[in-house]
C-alpha cells in the first residue's frame, strides 16, 4: 500500500487546523538581533484603539508591552529595516510586523497607533 498520498492527505488536512502566523513564525537561524541603538523615526509609545496593549519601541533597541494592567508583559529586542520591524523576545519568541505609515504599526494581527 502506497502511504504517500495519505501522508500528503494528513499533511493538508493538518494546515486547514493549524493556520499558519506569520507573526509567530521562527525567523531564520542567521538573523540576529542588533544591539546598537536604532536609527529611525519609531521610537516611542504604541496603543491598541482600546489601549489595552501598549508597546513601547526605546532608542536603544529594546522593547517593552504591557497588556491590560500587566506592566513589561512582554520584552525583549527588536530591529527595523525601512518599514519592517523584526522582535525577539528575551522568552525566545519572535516577531515581525510592518509600519504601514508613520502612525500606523500592524503586528501580531493588531493595528498600533502612535500614541501623541
Amino acid at each position: 500500500m502506497n502511504r504517500l498520498p495519505l501522508l500528503a492527505l494528513a499533511l493538508l488536512a493538518g494546515s486547514c487546523f493549524f493556520p499558519t502566523d506569520k507573526a509567530h513564525a521562527q525567523m531564520p537561524q542567521n538573523a540576529k538581533p542588533s544591539q546598537t541603538p536604532q536609527s529611525h523615526p519609531y521610537v516611542g509609545m504604541w496603543v491598541t484603539p482600546d489601549r489595552h496593549i501598549r508597546h513601547e519601541l526605546l532608542p536603544n533597541g529594546r522593547y517593552d508591552e504591557a497588556r491590560g494592567t500587566r506592566q513589561g508583559a512582554y520584552q525583549g529586542r527588536y530591529e527595523v529595516t525601512g518599514s519592517e520591524i523584526l522582535y525577539w523576545d528575551d522568552t525566545g519568541f519572535t516577531a515581525d510586523g510592518v509600519f504601514v505609515d508613520e502612525d500606523t504599526l500592524h503586528h501580531g494581527g493588531m493595528v498600533f497607533h502612535r500614541r501623541k
